[in-house]
């Protein structure tokens, strides 16, 4: 009922009440490539779809097919309509044809004659046809015929006037052209739905867009407003037709239980050629919208209805909103931060009604190599994921493409914060005029698209755009493509954020130094702060930090300090329940050419394979680095048990780095949000995911969850100078106070003969506690130990010696397992692990014992007969202790049996046993 309900809402955004509405995805379609391929097709769809289903192209991502089918996107593809019946054409009638996609070059026909043509895929087209439908013979046939992205832009490339060539001279979606994540398709076609919209002189206008923005009174993008302000309701209509004078422009709003909230006529209209504005104060009678973790996300249905004497019946749209202000505070150091020890520089911190946030959460890539096999059930899944392992936040990476409406749906009603981008990425960009003309034109639609959503935290301009003037030159300033970045993205974007919301904040490139100051009468509203600087950069800038060596993976001292960490991470390998999609059993083994193909990092250079083993190698070293190297006879098994130790390490890297970003929130750094990446896959190969393209959870999923409760134990080593210190961490609001449990024993339980920190009084077998106290937002440091090989005896070597921690406050509590050494060189003894199960509907249950020993990264694996999720995942079990893990089943195609096959292990498995 859920999606249904979703659908609908987005139906009734986009067709309003207009009299006759025909959706083109209801019509029959063929798609050809005009020389050996003619099919079936719909609407909406890509080319591969089509091809795909009718038989003449093999699944895209198994195996080599990337490059067998490279043919598709080098050929112009055209999808022709059967007639389309039921058309009117009388005198006096307006017909539009509205597309809500079409990716990307297209040329449109109706009845064979030119419609127009569209080259950007993030747009909505409006064409009139009142003229060309009357001299259709026969119902009309409408044609879409879609051009090669790839071979086009690059004779846009050869204009004298441009400089560079490939993706930025087009706006389609930069990752279809590959990444080093995925692979590259360039697919074609209408990727979003399309209509016939027929309008009588009585019919009231058709509503395209709409955009709504509810913000405190006063309030300024990118500042901090008074709470204690009333709520003010803006609204605005885009629509196609006339609108009549003394139109009214009502708003109606209830909440959940049907209980009206405001219902009135706007004030303060105004209209321009194609739009009308009005607003309203609504004040502060409103449940508050929080993000998960922090409260409830209460929704409210807002009508607005345009309402004139010369209508048969209002022009009405219905949209789904919260109250809430969530601001991007990029300024100054405050006094008083000052006097809590925060560094002098400028805050770069979310605010969500008035609170400090600290951002918990992951990086979105596109789920799929083809937009239109995205389903509500496939985002939902995503997002339930998310918010499962104590998400607040997500961060729409460009360039893949701008989310639909009811994906924001979705992450209204589950509380998860969507900081949104422009689809630029890492690139210079061209400022041309007919550039800087479809930026804009992309930029105000999806803007006002999306503005109601109170899920929406942030619009960036684009990806690491400012990191590229910095990386590739000393001195911004001196870079000679500063002043088409600091056009586009200071000033064209900016201007269409501006004018659209008072709600949400804007920076021009997700990797940003904050400004010096901000104008909102200037031409460029942000002077943005490069390296005009008093203080550290760090205390100015959010941090993009990725480190492939493994010899110095978990020195603390190598991260870096800022003020947000906004990308950080490390491939790893899918599960072999993953590869067995997508390359042939055979291929199960690093060197196959096979998993080579599938792996994009360092695959750049003329030699692919050469290159891509690179690489791999990252990862398999590290792993030779870090754990017992898998040694099992069965080469299957043992090419599991390597993908499945690439994903631990992966996991212990990030918890590493989350747990380290976290105890910044206490420092003088004041950091204030950590989103790994990446969360999720567009296809089966290496990559830095934490879930797998099916869904499946990595090793990196549970370990994010774990390390991101509200509150956590970390030990933090620094092995250059043998100092251990072990912090808690909070991002709770309030203080809390709490005890925390520390022992040092051997892989078989057994308690060690350690001395413990100066000033701690230990039990009889070594144990002790420690009492502490959390501020807001804060870490404390619990213990220290200043040299700690010297707390070792000769008989406790550090190969068999294990910290054990644990914290309990305000009803939190968290565990985790400090070793001093490496895995690969710990005497790891078998920890007996015991597992019974059960099945109770869409619930399962495992509890799993660790009878001889302590367990390292505890792992239950699932089969592809069944899709779901465990609420807990490779963790680790002291001897004798029980864990109850929970499966919660999302499909079950085996009736049950599945549970049979669930596999369990730990890091002791690696090795053959006799």
């Amino acid at each position: 009922m859920r999606q249904f309900s979703l659908a609908s809402l987005s139906l009734l955004a986009s067709c309003v009440s207009a009299q006759h509405i025909f959706n083109l995805s209801d019509v029959s379609w063929t798609v050809s490539n005009g020389v050996n391929a003619t099919v079936p097709g719909k609407l909406p769809s890509h080319a591969h779809i089509d091809l795909l289903a009718a038989g003449v192209i093999e699944d895209p991502i198994y195996g080599f097919n990337e490059w067998n089918q490279f043919w598709v996107q080098r050929m112009n593809w055209t999808y022709t309509s059967g007639p389309i019946k039921g058309l009117k054409s009388q005198k006096g009638l307006t017909s539009w044809l509205v597309f809500e996609g079409l990716d990307t070059f297209c040329e449109i026909k109706l009845c064979n004659q030119t419609v127009g043509n569209t080259k950007n895929q993030f747009r909505k087209y409006t064409f009139d046809v009142s003229d060309i439908l009357p001299k259709c013979s026969g119902d009309p046939v409408l044609s879409l015929n879609f051009g090669s992205a790839s071979k086009i832009v690059l004779d846009i490339a050869q204009r004298s006037d441009l400089e560079f060539q490939g993706r930025v001279y087009m706006r389609k979606e930069e990752s279809d052209f590959g990444w080093d994540w995925g692979p590259q398709f360039a697919p074609a076609g209408p990727w979003r739905p399309a209509y016939i919209v027929q309008k009588a002189k009585a019919d009231p206008v058709y509503i395209t867009n709409t955009a709504i923005d509810i913000f405190r009174q006063g309030q300024m993008p990118n500042l901090s407003p008074d709470q204690s302000k009333p709520f003010v309701f803006n609204a605005s209509i885009d629509y196609i037709g006339t609108l009549p004078k003394n139109t009214q422009f009502h708003l109606k709003i209830v909440d959940s239980k049907g209980h009206t909230l405001k219902e009135a006529s706007l004030a303060g209209i105004s209209q321009s050629n194609g739009t009308i504005t009005g607003n309203t104060v609504i004040g502060n009678n409103v449940n508050l919208w929080w993000p998960s973790g922090y409260g409830e996300q209460p929704l409210y249905t807002a009508t607005l209805s345009l309402i004139n004497s010369a209508f048969s019946k209002p022009a009405t749209v219905t949209k789904r909103v919260g109250f809430r202000t969530i601001v991007l505070n990029l300024n100054a150091i405050t006094a008083e931060d000052k006097a809590k020890g925060v560094a002098p520089g400028a805050s770069w911190k979310f605010e969500i009604n008035g609170h400090e946030l600290y951002a918990k959460g992951s990086n979105f890539v596109p789920p799929d190599i083809l937009w239109p096999r995205v389903n509500q059930t496939k985002i939902k899944e995503t997002f339930e994921l998310a918010v499962n392992s104590h998400f607040n936040m997500m961060r729409i990476w460009s360039s893949g493409a701008y989310l639909p409406d009811w994906a924001y749906d979705l992450a209204d009603e589950m509380g998860l914060l969507l900081w949104s981008e422009f689809q630029f990425s890492v690139a210079y960009f061209p400022a041309t005029s007919d550039f800087l003309e479809e930026y804009e034109a992309e930029v105000y639609y999806n803007a006002r698209r999306v503005n109601h959503h109170p899920s929406l935290a942030l619009w960036a301009g684009g990806n690491e755009l400012e990191y590229l003037i910095y990386g590739w030159w000393l001195n911004p300033r001196d870079n000679p493509q500063l002043e088409n970045y600091e056009t586009i993205f200071q000033q064209h974007i900016a201007k269409c954020v501006y004018a659209n919301t008072h709600s949400i904040s804007y920076i021009p490139s997700s990797t940003y130094h904050g400004y010096t100051s901000l104008d909102f009468n200037s031409v460029s509203p942000q002077t943005s702060r490069y390296d005009y600087m008093e203080s550290p950069d760090a205390l100015y800038a959010d941090t993009d930090f990725y480190n492939y060596d493994g010899t110095i993976a978990f020195q603390y001292s190598g991260y870096p300090v800022g003020r947000f960490a906004d990308e950080f991470g490390f491939p790893s390998m899918p599960s072999v329940y993953s590869w067995q999609e997508a390359i042939p059993e055979s291929e199960f083994y690093f060197d196959s050419s096979y998993v080579r193909h599938h792996n994009r990092h360092l695959s750049g250079g003329s030699d692919f394979f050469s290159s891509s083993a690179g690489g791999i190698n990252q990862f398999t070293d590290s792993i030779k680095l870090w754990y017992p190297l898998p040694q099992l006879q069965d080469p299957v098994a043992n090419f599991t048990a390597w993908t499945w130790t690439s994903q631990v390490f992966q996991a212990d890297y990030y918890q590493a780095q989350i747990a380290f970003y976290r105890r910044g929130s206490g420092l003088s750094n004041r950091q204030m949000g950590a989103l790994y990446w990446q969360f999720n896959d567009i296809w089966v190969g290496p990559t830095w995911s934490s879930t797998e393209h099916s869904l499946r959870q990595k090793v990196a999923y549970y370990a994010a969850k774990d390390i991101f409760n509200p509150v956590i134990v970390w030990p933090f080593y620094d092995e250059a100078t043998d100092v251990l210190e072990v912090w808690v961490v909070s991002d709770l609001w309030h203080k809390v106070s709490g005890t925390a449990s520390f022992k040092w024993v051997d892989w078989q339980g057994n308690a060690l003969d350690v001395d413990p920190p100066v000033h701690v009084n230990p039990a009889h077998d070594g144990s002790f506690n420690v009492k502490f106290d959390v501020q807001p937002i804060n870490a404390t440091r619990l213990v220290t130990y200043p040299a700690l090989s010297t707390f070792f005896a000769c008989k406790n070597p550090t190969s068999n010696a294990l910290l054990s921690i644990s914290v309990e406050a305000g009803g939190y509590t968290h565990s985790t397992f400090f070793h001093p050494q490496s895995l690969r060189l710990n005497s790891i003894a078998d920890p007996g692990l015991v597992m019974t199960k059960s099945l109770r509907g869409s619930k399962a249950q495992f509890k799993i014992t660790a009878t001889k020993g302590v367990a390292a990264w505890v792992w239950l694996d699932y089969p592809t007969t069944v899709r779901g999720y465990f609420d807990q995942n490779g963790f680790w079990l002291n001897k004798g202790e029980s864990r109850t893990v929970t499966f919660s089943v999302w499909d079950d195609w085996s009736k049950g049996a599945w549970i049979n096959d669930v596999v369990l292990r730990s890091i002791y498995d690696n090795v053959e046993k006799s």
